[in-house]
């Protein structure tokens, strides 16, 4: 893979709490470290700021759950710095920018990201407790009538942080780059990606959808269930469609960067489930709480890890027919005939290279932290993860 030859190079993150947008931190570091430039802002600012022939400017960004937070931001025009603000002040770190510089992010609070379901709260009734027919159903017939609680707070406090403190311009179209925010629809099994479409519209599993805010997407694709209740967006003729986090029906969208253009795709995820340490010993003494995320990690790692090994697979049939009919000398057009289908039916662009950037099974930190802790201390430890896990990958990119 030669860098210099790309001509539009992507980023896409995905979830996992805070400390995956702090891992995601780490990452980008790495990156700008390497020589990567990330563009952002409005047309204008992307025209005056970025060279277009730079193979090393990223101009396209895909984000699910925290990773569209990160995306946001980036596409916004805020440099990496901007975010460590927004993650680590308000804890007694310093800040990186002064209060007057428009790259200042005012930081994060837990009320930001928490705000009460108060209208979920209010549908918590345990009606089972008093109705006897309803209980002779089991328990699980007991929590589904009894438990009416959609989630515990709502992604609203992120969509107003967005709106009011990160985002000169709300709106998808205005922006200077490409911004897709992944979500998943409530009551359907579609995936839908929020972007700036000529149209709305929908196949049998996805669904594109231009007529939301960034702020509105970023809320839907935050809302991790069971501790966020899903998020509403009304459509064009009124009626609200309910959405929740991104990464429910596809954890790795690395798709989307590649059908909008990107040849050169970097993506970063912090699921790593946990490998057995003398240090940490065996997570049957933890209890459930850390057992079912060992579950859950080991249940998302297995997705993506399938979706890296089937492009792999895809990449070398593909080399090994372009090879054969090279060696037997077989006519060329039965060639580029056979390639074609390949790439048709397997949505396949052998101009795409793709990078994967995760933490090392040794990284075991990553799973024992807390999913939304602010400590200072805590997510300075995951960006040094992240940006060791990149710097790493990219060596072996020769990089």
């Amino acid at each position: 893979m030669r860098i210099r030859d790309k001509k539009k190079v992507a980023l896409v993150l995905s979830g996992g709490g805070i400390k995956a947008a702090a891992f995601h931190i780490g990452v980008c570091l790495a990156l700008q470290e390497k020589g990567f430039k990330f563009a952002g802002g409005t047309k204008e600012m992307v025209r005056q700021n970025f060279n277009d022939k730079d193979p090393l400017t990223i101009r396209l960004y895909v984000g699910s759950s925290a990773g569209a937070f990160i995306a946001s931001c980036l596409s916004a025009g805020y440099p990496v710095e901007s975010l460590i603000n927004a993650f680590q002040v308000g804890s007694g770190t310093i800040p990186t920018f002064e209060k007057n510089d428009i790259r200042y992010l005012k930081p994060m609070s837990y009320r930001d990201i928490f705000n009460l379901n108060a209208s979920g709260l209010l549908k918590f009734i345990p009606r089972t407790l008093m109705e006897k027919a309803l209980v002779t159903g089991g328990f699980e017939s007991l929590l589904k009538n009894g438990l009416k609680l959609n989630g515990l707070f709502s992604t609203k406090g992120m969509e107003s942080y967005l709106r009011k403190e990160v985002l000169l311009d709300n709106d998808f179209s205005r922006l200077g780059v490409g911004l897709y925010i992944i979500g998943t629809q409530l009551n359907h099994t579609r995936k839908a990606i929020f972007g700036d479409f000529p149209e709305s519209y929908k196949t049998g599993d996805t669904k594109y959808i231009n007529y939301a805010t960034i702020s509105d997407a970023v809320a839907c694709s935050t809302a991790l269930p069971p501790v966020f209740s899903p998020y509403g967006i009304k459509r064009p003729d009124g009626k609200e469609i309910f959405y929740y986090d991104g990464e429910i029906r596809d954890t790795l969208s690395t798709h989307v960067a590649a059908d909008n253009g990107a040849d050169l795709v970097i993506s970063s995820f912090s699921i790593q489930p946990y490998h057995y340490t003398k240090e940490m010993g065996s997570l049957h003494n933890y209890g459930i709480p850390l057992i079912a995320n060992q579950a859950l990690y080991q249940v998302v790692q297995q997705k993506i890890m399938r979706h890296i090994q089937h492009r792999n697979e895809i990449r070398s049939i593909y080399k090994a027919v372009d090879g054969y009919f090279k060696e037997t000398n077989l006519p060329e057009e039965h060639k580029e005939k056979l390639l074609e289908i390949i790439r048709e039916r397997a949505n396949y662009r052998p101009e795409v290279d793709y990078i994967y950037i995760s933490p090392r099974p040794q990284n075991y930190e990553m799973f024992f932290v807390d999913h939304f802790s602010l400590n200072p201390e805590i997510l300075a430890r995951i960006v040094k993860i992240g940006f060791k896990s990149a710097i790493n990958t990219l060596r072996h990119h020769d990089i």
